[in-house]
């Protein structure tokens, strides 16, 4: 079983980030064995970014999470990648910077 206290930790940066720029959605991508979606599934307000992962990853499933600036370094949304099996997200595509990132399980 996943360790709740853990979990806190590993979000609390996230859930900062989102407190402080509320108006950035959440867009959240799904991987697995089939790779993954050039598009997201599904975007969150930012309120309800911390609770969504919490609750993903204490059932398992693995995740990483960017907030990403657009070509001018201005700060445009949270990428929220999960997967339980498969490779883990690629890179982000040209023209996105990563400005903030952490991944559940810390990679190796």
């Amino acid at each position: 079983m996943t360790d709740p206290v853990a979990v806190e930790t590993f979000l609390a940066p996230l859930a900062r980030t989102a407190r402080k720029r509320r108006h950035l959605d959440g867009l959240v991508f799904w991987g697995g064995e089939a790779g993954w979606p050039d598009s997201p599934s599904e975007a969150l307000e930012a309120e309800e970014i911390a609770f969504y992962a919490e609750g993903l990853l204490l059932d398992g499933f693995r995740m990483e999470w960017t907030l990403v600036a657009d070509a001018t370094g201005e700060a445009d949304h949270l990428r929220l990648c999960f997967w339980q099996d498969g490779p883990p997200p690629p890179d982000l595509p040209p023209g996105w910077t990563a400005l903030e990132r952490g991944r559940w399980p810390a990679a190796a």
